[in-house]
């Protein structure tokens, strides 16, 4: 944490905004206020409002009622290009990227030097790479299109264009979902030193060890209200929850007494292209098992090939009653009953422009419903997941994240698998959210609903996840899948041990 909360004069003030979009009121009165040289932290559930709070101070809305100040003059840029010339650069949780344009020329989009009518590429070049030097990556290929990186690098590429930028004002949505745990070292490293620097930071995250890590103070949102502000150091953990989610959380990481029965899949020595490089497991009813590792060791990789997204070079998939499944057949996995969440919702876990109800139907939909029907059939799953949403018949790409990442869940559970694959299930996932699916797997796996228990496999770079809501973990080492263990056997420093490969 921090040392001490910032006491000099607020450079950015919102007093009394609202925000209308047809029927729903997204801010209704919302204050909030943030020093020079202050780490603020933003918090609420998904839905609560943050979002558009942030796209009116970047320029992306304007409120229909109330005011912004910045160092007390009228805040009011008329689009983000604007709000980034005035000093605000805002992060996204979804990344702003060109992704034709190379990683260079991503950091210094939009503050381009030039000499005379043309680009200056070798002080463009040796801007971006200080840039990049600064967030932990100076070893990135300046002239690499910015397509061909990985989520965490392209994540810490628009960072770097925000310290390119030199703002007195950054704001960061979600910054760490896609980042390993030395990149968040590195990240929570810069944010102290740019606070350091007088730079005003505005942090929106759902963990709240990440907020005691890096802020000096914090304002809730709930229903579009300002609930209450304050010191972080003066409020504990069930406080800012409770503020949050309107209730208290008692039992966030359910565990029922769980009996794992028959073998449902048999991963047997699966090898990928270039990863995973070996990797066995056998999935059982009944069980949560969970894969811990770095980013970019091959965990997403390995859940892929399972599913048959991603070739399989050697090994085999099998389940009991169908025997082995070919490599490149995803639909032949549903006929198996298996099931997964893809860790991108936008670009492969949902269809944004469909409704809710024709998502979470999508893979048994081999004959036409009537609306009506739809949403007789999606409506069980909407209120025991407790998805906000207009009607089943809204566009998903209209809902929060986390109620499109239950919409996802909720898919499988209409398919009603016997095996989920769950990649970074709760990435970006507010905690009233993350205690809803994490019940909802614990139902699954104890068979709560009637059904028998199923199946579930997570991936997640969120080790007190893993080992609040799984039964054995194995770790992912350079694409090696190390053997699955009791959970009771295991801690956060074991588990970061064996991925970095200095486990004994």
């Amino acid at each position: 944490m921090s040392d001490t909360p910032r006491t000099a004069e607020p450079r950015l003030v919102a007093r009394g905004l609202r925000k209308v979009f047809g029927p729903t009121v997204a801010l209704d009165d919302v204050s909030f206020e943030i020093g020079a040289g202050e780490v603020h932290a933003l918090l609420g559930e998904n839905g609560a409002g943050k979002s558009t709070l942030l796209k009116i101070l970047a320029g992306v809305h304007c409120a229909d009622h109330g005011t912004v100040e910045i160092e007390g003059r009228r805040w009011q840029p008329s689009d983000p290009d604007a709000a980034r010339r005035g000093g605000l650069a805002m992060i996204h949780q979804e990344l702003a990227l060109a992704p034709h344009l190379d990683v260079a020329e991503n950091v210094m989009l939009g503050i381009e030097p030039t000499r005379g009518p043309l680009i200056d590429h070798r002080r463009l070049r040796d801007r971006a790479r200080q840039a990049l030097a600064r967030v932990g990556r100076s070893e990135l290929p300046l002239r690499a299109p910015v397509s061909t990186l990985g989520i965490a690098d392209r994540q810490l590429v628009e960072i770097a264009r925000a310290v390119a930028l030199g703002a007195r004002i950054v704001v960061l949505d979600e910054p760490t979902s896609s980042l390993g745990k030395g990149d968040v070292e590195r990240l929570f490293t810069l944010i102290r030193e740019l606070r350091d620097e007088g730079t005003s930071v505005v942090y929106v995250s759902h963990f709240l060890e990440e907020v005691r890590a890096v802020a000096d103070r914090f304002t809730v949102l709930r229903d579009g209200k300002t609930i209450t502000s304050g010191a972080v150091a003066e409020h504990d953990d069930q406080a800012l929850v409770q503020a949050m989610v309107g209730r208290e959380v008692e039992d966030f990481y359910p565990r029922s007494t769980r009996t794992p029965g028959e073998t449902l899949v048999e991963i047997q020595a699966v090898t990928g292209a270039p990863t995973p490089r070996s990797a066995s497991l056998a999935l059982r009813r009944g069980e949560v098992v969970g894969i811990a590792g770095l980013v970019g060791a091959g965990r997403t990789e390995f859940l892929r090939a399972i599913f048959g997204l991603d070739p399989i070079r050697s090994g085999s998939v099998s389940v009991a009653a169908f025997g082995n499944l070919p490599a490149d057949r995803p639909d032949r996995r549903w006929l198996a009953r298996i099931g997964m969440v893809s860790e991108d919702r936008k670009r492969e876990g949902l269809a944004l422009d469909l409704s809710v109800a024709e998502n979470m139907t999508l893979p048994s939909l081999d004959r036409f419903l009537s609306p009506r029907a739809l949403e007789a059939r999606s409506r069980p799953f909407i209120d025991r997941l407790g998805i906000r949403c207009a009607t089943p018949a809204q566009p998903v790409g209209a809902l929060s994240g986390g109620n499109q990442q239950k919409v996802a869940v909720a898919r499988l559970l209409d398919a009603d698998v016997d095996v989920l694959l769950l990649d970074e299930p709760t990435r970006g996932v507010d905690v009233g959210a993350r205690a809803t699916i994490y019940s909802a797997v614990d139902d699954l796996a104890r068979g709560a609903d009637g059904k028998p228990p199923r199946a579930v496999l997570i991936v997640s770079s969120y080790l007190p996840e893993l080992l609040g809501t799984c039964d054995r973990i194995a770790v992912m080492t350079r694409g090696q899948l190390g053997p699955a263990r009791p959970v009771g056997e295991l801690d956060e420093h074991s588990i970061l041990l064996e991925a970095v490969g200095s486990a004994s």
